[in-house]
């Protein structure tokens, strides 16, 4: 593995949690100003506008490549699909997440969308991919860590953190759908066109349930243009060019970092304080996600 190929791997996944853990914050500030439709209509215009602007330079400067009708055809048939899935699964996952965040605290919100990382090889059993037990075993944890974060006196879970949880399986998704259509299509144009879906899904439902008021969006702009051009443009493409021929266990532990990130920077800039068995849930939640992704070696047949 070269060099580039290692900070593509290593590197973009940590700077892609540290932007969305930092973003949590930032989406907690917005929720107080617009609703969660418009707030992810705008976020996602202004990462689409940035990543179009990033995609012409990039071709600019791309070496030129000879390719038949048939495989320009093909490229541009499963990046067309792609951007479509991928952008379809991603308007919905960040909706519930913003719609969660109105009552969740960042840290909090960021620890239960962590749970998409045990998801992920869970879900993948229907793909007809074998699960070692440690994966079981892991969403037993999650689970349990889960329940200290969400339920409260009475047993009832809180609504906001019930579209969170929704949020993870719907990431879970994203994810699986990027690592199939990633191997087939250039990541930041990949990046681009989801974008684009997810303003436009975001974009109908913002005028068919929301009232959208200007003045409220140029209250929380700063946090738009934060979330917007960091966590959504430049973060969601770290992730899908960190996907790309890359050790999905590895790339996965570092994301699952976003949930730290998200607790400290909820300390840090809001104050906020979670209680004695909701940071033993983080805890619980945390190990879960790094049990889920620990390699475990395969058995060799023996020769008889």
């Amino acid at each position: 593995m070269n060099t580039k190929s290692k900070i593509r791997q290593n590197v973009f996944p940590i700077l892609a949690a540290l932007i969305w853990g930092t973003a949590f914050v930032a989406q907690s500030v917005a929720s107080d100003y617009v609703s969660p439709l418009t707030f992810n209509t705008v976020r996602s215009a202004i990462a689409f506008l940035v990543l179009l602007i990033i995609s012409r330079v990039a071709a600019q400067r791309a070496p030129r490549t000879q390719k038949t009708p048939e495989e320009k055809r093909t490229e541009r048939r499963a990046l067309v699909l792609g951007g479509v899935c991928c952008g379809f699964f991603l308007a919905v996952a960040s909706n519930l997440q913003q719609l969660g965040l109105g009552e969740t605290s960042p840290g909090k919100a960021g620890f239960i969308t962590a749970l998409y990382v045990v998801l992920v090889p869970v879900f993948g059993i229907f793909l007809r991919k074998r699960a070692p037990a440690q994966v079981w075993i892991s969403a037993v944890i999650a689970v349990a860590g889960l329940y200290l974060l969400c339920v409260k006196e009475g047993f009832s879970i809180e609504p906001s953190d019930f579209y969170v949880l929704l949020c993870a399986v719907v990431f879970a998704f994203h994810i699986l759908c990027i690592d199939h259509f990633v191997q087939k299509a250039d990541g930041i144009h990949l990046s681009c066109i989801q974008f684009l879906v997810v303003t436009l899904l975001s974009g109908t439902g913002m005028l068919a349930f929301e009232n959208p008021d200007a003045g409220a969006i140029v209250s929380c702009l700063p946090q738009l243009l934060y979330v917007g051009i960091f966590s959504s443009g430049v973060a969601y493409t770290l992730q899908i060019l960190a996907q790309k021929d890359s050790d999905p266990t590895v790339v996965t532990i570092l994301l699952s970092l976003e949930s730290v990130f998200s607790v400290l920077a909820g300390a840090v800039i809001l104050g906020d304080r979670l209680a004695a068995r909701e940071y033993v849930g983080c805890v619980l939640m945390f190990a879960a996600v790094l049990l889920a992704q620990i390699p475990v070696p395969t058995n060799r047949k023996r020769n008889h």
